[in-house]
């Protein structure tokens, strides 16, 4: 398959059609059996849809929305939005009514496509609050005033490998200034933005940042993180374009098993995808003393040969490749047992999650970007990689870094500015076009790239100090009885963490412990759980600096979530939302600050 540089995504869905790929991508049918879909399959259809956008006046430059969880269809919608010279706004599934229509209305759509009755239903009732004149559905039966995508694909597959030229001359008409797509930022802090991104800046980006892993037409990637973010959604695009498999999986829950069946040779997840491994690995084990201490010998044994292992070298070692027998082979199973390349990003990985992966015979290639930057500004890769660091930058991309260490980013890739925001556009990029990232970063002697937090992150002691909360969070999730942590202190005079449970590992550990508890506010408020969780609190803090230890901490009774809304759709906590929600507790933590002295966690 070629890798000649792309100008537009028109080009990249050329190279998709004209692959002659039997299985180019891979779907699940009502039976849980996966089906194929072939590179004729993929034009065919895109064709279709493209030619009812057209038919119902969508013409360049209009803006469609794209609002599905992860299947053939969204690639499809994507492509033949595009393909018309529109650009699509992929919007969260999960977002209520009125945030969904308060993004369709900014972005003046009038055509939606979505997904399932459900998502059908919750944008029909909001309808009038925008500018919709068609809603396209992608499950079969459809409602009253819902077009069936099925009846728009009608008789698309049996045109085969026939060619259309008047369309084609369509997609080879976009060029790389041409707007692609509208994506609205998920809005950790203030209200979402849409960020707007040309086909240049994405073709920019496709043609450096994977290079340095030769993707070939035997790969495959399963698709299960959401579309509506960069991240999952460049992957797909580097493997459609080497004319490799993409299979879909619409469903988180069923991962596991779409990786034994599919059995991918590429993962792209972020860090709370790993840690959750990492912790049902552990937890796994702790059922029984024997296999603890299997798991405890393997981890010990392979922390040796940590740093081997992340440089793509196999150890040599009899008790590594006992370990691996034992205990790695079947962590790789956990993942189908083919994997090639595991990428992480969308949030800091933190060193002890790569550490622990690498002590498995697992190297984690952990990249950064932004939405903003299309997103890859630097990625770790089996050529060059440094453990801890986000990688080398992509070759096409400048860095620099302002006085407070924010990383400063110029190049091809990053995105023309905020969509109807031109004072948000001003105030991300300097005097020279610098685009202001707000993360702080440094570089080491070898220019390799470190994180350290985001700027408006950072927490600020009423004593001046300012404190990182990922890496910290980082170290307290690494305990498999940690579901999610979050760091609150800013403006006070310690910093303090409120603690998420995995609900699931404590209640195994409650009823070891017979404790007996009627409720989850029951059980974080047990003495015994308050002690237990004061001694991962207490280990964290021996490795921090005496301003950024916890000197309190308080267990909450939910478990946060994306659908509770303590988090985004890419798993990053939501700290506005969180604060809000736990005033009253935060308020308790620091009752007594003004006579409270360095205490231990409590």
């Amino acid at each position: 398959m070629t890798t000649a540089p792309i100008a537009t995504l028109n080009d990249l869905f050329q190279r998709v059609a004209a692959a002659g790929n039997p299985q180019a991508a891979l779907r699940q049918d009502g039976f849980g059996q996966w089906q194929p879909i072939s590179s004729d399959q993929i034009y065919q259809r895109v064709r279709a849809l493209a030619k009812a956008f057209l038919a119902w006046g969508a013409q360049k430059g209009d803006r469609i929305a794209l609002i599905s969880e992860n299947r053939w269809e969204w690639a499809v919608t994507d492509f033949a939005v595009l393909a018309i010279g529109a650009a699509d706004v992929p919007i969260y599934p999960t977002l209520t009514g009125e945030q969904t229509a308060a993004l369709i209305q900014d972005a003046g759509c009038r055509i939606a496509v979505v997904s399932t009755r459900q998502q059908y239903d919750k944008l029909n009732s909001v309808r009038a609050q925008t500018q919709l004149e068609r809603i396209v559905m992608m499950d079969g039966s459809v409602p009253e005033g819902a077009v069936a995508m099925s009846d728009l694909l009608a008789g698309a597959d049996a045109l085969g490998g026939e060619r259309d030229p008047v369309f084609d001359a369509l997609v080879r008409a976009a060029q790389p200034s041409d707007l692609a797509t509208l994506i609205y930022t998920s809005g950790t802090t203030g209200e979402p933005k849409g960020v707007m991104l040309t086909h240049g800046n994405i073709a920019a980006n496709q043609n450096c940042a994977t290079l340095a892993f030769s993707f070939s037409a035997a790969d495959a990637c399963i698709s299960f993180l959401p579309l509506s973010h960069i991240t999952a959604r460049s992957l797909d695009y580097a493997i459609y374009g080497r004319g490799a498999q993409v299979a879909y999986c619409a469903q988180f829950d069923k991962l596991p098993a779409a990786m034994k069946e599919v059995r991918p040779t590429v993962i792209v997840g972020v860090p709370r995808v790993y840690e959750k491994i990492r912790q049902a690995v552990e937890q796994k084990s702790s059922v029984s003393a024997i296999k603890k201490r299997i798991l405890a010998w393997a981890v010990k044994t392979g922390s040796r040969h940590a740093d081997e292992v992340y440089s793509g070298r196999q150890p040599s070692s009899l008790r590594w490749k006992l370990a691996r027998k034992l205990v790695y082979s079947k962590v790789r199973e956990a993942f189908g047992g083919r994997v090639k390349v595991f990428l992480s990003g969308g949030a800091p990985l933190g060193m002890d999650t790569a550490r622990w992966f690498a002590s498995v015979g697992i190297a984690l290639w952990e990249g950064y970007g932004l939405t903003e930057t299309s997103p890859v500004i630097a990625l770790n890769n089996p050529v060059k990689q440094r453990m801890g660091s986000v990688g080398l930058p992509v070759p096409n991309i400048e860095l620099k870094l302002a006085a407070d260490g924010e990383l400063l980013v110029r190049g091809p890739s990053v995105f023309v500015g905020y969509w109807q925001k031109p004072e948000a556009t001003a105030e991300c990029f300097d005097a020279e076009g610098w685009f202001r990232t707000g993360d702080i970063s440094h570089m080491d002697v070898d220019g390799f790239l470190y994180i350290t937090d985001r700027k408006k992150e950072l927490l600020k002691t009423s004593g001046g100090k300012l404190v990182a909360p990922q890496p910290i969070e980082n170290k307290l999730k690494n305990s498999v009885l940690v579901s999610q942590a979050a760091l609150v202190g800013d403006k006070h005079k310690f910093i303090s963490a409120l603690i998420s449970p995995n609900f699931a590992a404590l209640g195994d550990w409650a009823r070891q412990q017979g404790i007996e508890a009627r409720s989850c506010a029951e059980l974080v408020a047990d003495s015994r759980v308050i002690a237990l969780y004061g001694g991962l609190v207490s280990e964290v803090n021996s490795g921090l600096a005496s301003f950024e230890t916890l000197k309190r901490f308080h267990v909450v009774a939910e478990k946060w979530s994306q659908e509770t809304g303590e988090l985004t759709p890419s798993l990053k906590l939501k700290r506005r939302v969180i604060t809000e929600r736990y005033a009253a507790v935060l308020a308790e933590l620091y009752a007594d600050e003004a006579t409270a002295r360095g205490e231990s966690a409590s």
